[in-house]
């Protein structure tokens, strides 16, 4: 059964299955029903967002031109990737130059500085329906909690989405570890898990403009 924001608290029996599976090696703890005060929801949407802004995330989170961004090594700020780079409509690059053409996937770890970073998933921009950059807070947190902007997903979807990175070695692992000298996102893979469940518990809040 789908969870939907205004309908999963109170039907946590929709989140045990994926406290049951394979979660690539993360811990599920999901609250009871009513234990995240608002508050704390918003807190930790605020670290959520966090992750989100940060380059090694809203790099690959562009708009429908699909021109990835990077960040060169010592700064924060991002620029349109070298090279001429464009993801195009296939969001990997088919049109002109796919992103695996240097982007390897690849189990190995990312040591050297200045070569393509690789993950054990194809390496692609995020859809379209997920741009982040030029957005607010409260305009992404609009987009993460419905199903039309987020892959369809609800709380027990977004658990599920993270844990299965988790489990392949995917995109978003990639961001808590980049290797190479690369600045990670805040936090940890685990600390991000439990802030979108802790948010997600407290009814999804989202910050006031």
């Amino acid at each position: 059964m789908k969870l939907r924001p205004a309908l999963f608290l109170g039907t946590i029996l929709g989140l045990a299955s994926v406290a049951l599976a394979d979660t690539g090696g993360l811990t599920v703890t999901v609250p009871p029903e009513g234990s995240v005060p608002m508050a704390e929801g918003l807190a930790a949407w605020d670290r959520i967002n966090e992750v989100f802004t940060h380059p090694r995330c809203i790099n690959c989170h562009v708009d429908a031109d699909a021109v990835p961004l990077w960040t060169l090594m010592g700064e924060t700020a991002t620029r349109p990737h070298g090279m001429n780079i464009i993801g195009g409509e296939s969001r990997i690059g088919a049109q002109t130059l796919t992103c695996s053409t240097c982007h390897v996937t690849s189990e190995r770890p990312n040591t050297l500085p200045h070569a393509p970073p690789h993950a054990n998933m194809d390496w692609q921009l995020a859809p379209v329906e997920f741009v982040w950059t030029g957005r607010t807070s409260s305009e992404i947190c609009a987009q993460v909690r419905n199903p039309d902007t987020n892959g369809d997903r609800d709380l027990a979807g977004l658990i599920e989405h993270i844990t299965h990175d988790a489990e392949v070695g995917g995109l978003i692992s990639w961001g808590f570890n980049p290797g190479g000298g690369r600045d990670a996102a805040p936090g940890t893979l685990q600390s991000h898990l439990d802030d979108i469940i802790a948010w997600g518990i407290a009814g999804m809040p989202c910050p006031e403009e």
